[in-house]
């Protein structure tokens, strides 16, 4: 209907806004949505855009970054201490689900090229989706979840192949040549990009991003971000290869220097909008009409994809001597198509691997697996609870009976919910004070290596009613969490609170974000990890400087006694401005100049209704002097800074009053 691609955009932008903020409250995948919203509007929607060449443009770009995004999560050190996981895990389940696929597809009569795209395809899950949501459910460090997050790391090592192996499968297809010399040949090449790349990566990128960093120039840093995400796919194109292996493999180097947070916050902007419009494009490509006319035949093979990589998961664990409840588990998970595999269809349709009707119905189907993978994923737990009934609560009551073996003997005792760096560190003052405790924690390498030294640690989820009974919840006298996972930290505190009213309850986090929540939900005491270090970094200070030790105590008392209120009051920059959204809910502090026209000027405190905004007067700054708390009776003057305090919107109301006598 609209080929000007600024319509097309507002068109798209328009039912984004709509679709995203519902599936919001429906609790459903971002990615799901961008592809209803291309459904709605494309060609074989309601065809609001029936040429998306403008947009498939921008989705190209959206393309690279995604790819740019999973380089930049890839880590090698991470690949390496996993390393069992990933190469015998991943390596089996990739190779056993793709051959499995490809002998269903062989059966079904589809050509070798169709089928090795589809097999590819369906061997990959979605990293964003499952790690998300694992994270949420604080499952991330479980024995299931670092299985999937092993399989997971092995799919995105297996991407390169894949990438380089599409044109190549479209060069013998147009050409006619041998699969074996192309192959070969394009393999070759690939390799030597590779190589290629990861040199410059060593050598040229590392010195160009410090010299960059030293400009300090927050915009000189994002250009220089996009011309190695943009370049590196330029490059890999026109080596004849696929533009997304250029971005996947600048995202890997610079995934391994000391700037990859900061080039993360800084592509964000750009990848999740670029990204949304690649999936849009996706939704583009799906026909409603042949959704509905193969409707039965769509629903059977996505419920296909799930079973037989659920099955293919599961069976591999098992061979690899996982418990059945943890392949099950991990199976569950991982049974769905990801991103990588819809991006390997997309790609098949460029290059004309895929007939249009075939590859929309595949399609179809391996959305809709996404779309009910948080699900699955969400009560993978439940779900394998009922598949091995027995076994599950077999292992179950092993764990429960192992952490109440060594209960039984406390009273009285801690119990330490997380037993990494803090935990431990809590665990050797309680040991140099004759406290007993008992740690918990799910990382199963961790507990093995400390219970082996002989520390009263288990693995078990403390967000779990049987694990806290079997820890003498009943006999303890202080719950700490020493993680600062805000997510398993509520759940363990309403497990806590439902099964013990009075427990004493002590929380770590790492700011002052969520302190209110925590509280709320029944923590006694939260203690911020930003803020405890300034304490501590300001009190050796004074010491060093020859303060008396009985002042500094005194102070580091008060602050702590008033729930460091004090120190919740920040003067924000300008990287502080950038992430408005997460400071949206701190006290900030702001001065303001009374200029000769200023409302304010010859009134006193008293005379301004600044309680009323929920704003407070911390000081008024009168040439050199500053007057800390000023009296309410105050007399204000010309060029008086009056340094004022309160949430952001607050504070910029009462600027307005001050300077205008409105707000």
């Amino acid at each position: 209907m609209h080929d000007h691609i600024l319509v097309s955009i507002v068109l798209l932008l328009g039912i984004a806004v709509l679709t995203v903020a519902l599936s919001r409250r429906l609790h459903f995948p971002p990615i799901l949505s961008y592809i209803v919203v291309g459904i709605i509007v494309g060609p074989f929607g309601f065809a609001f855009i029936e040429n998306e060449e403008n947009i498939s443009l921008l989705a190209e770009f959206g393309i690279v970054f995604l790819l740019f995004a999973i380089g930049l999560e890839f880590s090698l050190s991470q690949m390496v201490a996993m390393r069992k996981q990933v190469f015998g895990l991943g390596s089996a389940q990739v190779f056993a689900t793709g051959l499995v696929v490809f002998f269903i597809g062989w059966m079904a009569g589809l050509d070798t090229n169709t089928n090795i795209v589809i097999a590819s395809a369906f061997a990959l899950s979605s990293t964003a989706i499952v790690i998300k949501q694992l994270t949420e459910q604080s499952e991330i460090q479980s024995r299931h979840g670092r299985s999937a997050v092993g399989i997971l790391i092995f799919q995105d090592i297996i991407a390169i192949p894949l990438l380089i192996l599409i044109p190549t499968l479209a060069i013998t297809q147009s050409d006619g040549d041998s699969f074996g010399m192309s192959m070969a040949f394009t393999f070759a090449k690939g390799i030597l990009v590779v190589v290629i790349m990861l040199a410059i990566g060593r050598y040229l990128l590392r010195p160009l991003f410090h010299e960059v960093a030293a400009a300090k120039s927050q915009e000189l840093f994002t250009l220089t971000v996009l011309m190695v995400a943009l370049s590196s796919a330029a490059f890999t194109e026109e080596m004849g290869l696929s533009l997304t292996l250029g971005a996947f493999l600048a995202g890997m180097m610079l995934g391994e220097t000391e700037y990859r947070h900061q080039i993360e916050s800084d592509i964000r902007p750009f990848q999740d909008i670029l990204l949304g419009l690649f999936f849009v494009t996706v939704g583009m490509l799906i026909s409603v009409d042949i959704l509905m006319t193969h409707f039965w035949l769509v629903l059977l093979i996505t419920l296909g994809i799930i079973l037989v990589k659920g099955l293919v998961i599961y069976t591999v664990a098992r061979l690899l001597h996982k418990t059945a409840g943890v392949a099950a588990r991990t199976a569950l998970s991982l049974a769905q198509v990801g991103e990588f595999g819809l991006v390997l269809i997309t790609l098949a349709f460029t290059y004309n691997l895929l007939p249009l009707d075939t590859g929309n119905i595949l399609l179809t189907a391996a959305v809709l697996s996404m779309a009910v993978s948080p699900f699955m994923v969400k009560f993978n737990g439940k779900i394998a609870k009922i598949i091995h009934k027995e076994s599950y609560n077999a292992n179950h009551f092993e764990i429960e009976s192992n952490i109440s073996e060594t209960s039984k003997r406390l009273n009285n005792h801690v119990v330490l919910c997380g037993f990494g760096r803090v935990g431990q560190t809590v665990s050797r003052f309680l040991r140099n004070a004759n406290e007993n405790f008992i740690a918990l924690d799910m990382d199963i390498v961790r507990v093995k290596e400390a219970s082996a030294a002989g520390e009263p640690v288990h693995y078990g989820d403390a967000s779990k009613q049987s694990i806290l009974h079997a820890a003498g919840l009943e006999k303890a006298k202080i719950i700490i969490i020493t993680f600062n996972d805000f997510h398993a930290s509520i759940k363990i505190i309403r497990t806590l609170r439902r099964l013990n009213p009075n427990i004493p309850i002590l929380v770590r986090t790492l700011d002052d974000l969520h302190v209110d929540e925590l509280i709320n939900a029944g923590a006694n005491e939260v203690v911020p990890d930003t803020f405890e270090s300034s304490i501590m970094l300001a009190s050796h200070l004074l010491l060093m400087i020859g303060q008396p030790p009985s002042k500094v105590l005194k102070e580091t008392r008060l602050m702590r006694k008033d729930r460091y209120r004090l120190l919740e009051k920040f003067y924000p920059g300008e990287e502080d401005y950038l992430l408005v959204p997460s400071q949206s809910s701190k006290v900030i502090l702001h001065s303001v100049t009374l200029e000769e026209s200023a409302y304010a000027v010859n009134k006193t405190l008293n005379d301004l209704p600044l309680e009323e905004l929920k704003v407070h007067v911390d000081a008024i700054v009168r040439g050199n002097i500053r007057g800390e708390n000023p009296a309410a009776d105050t007399l204000l003057r010309v060029l008086d800074f009056v340094v004022i305090s309160g949430l952001p919107e607050d504070v910029a109301r009462a600027e307005k009053l001050l300077k205008t006598g409105k707000s």
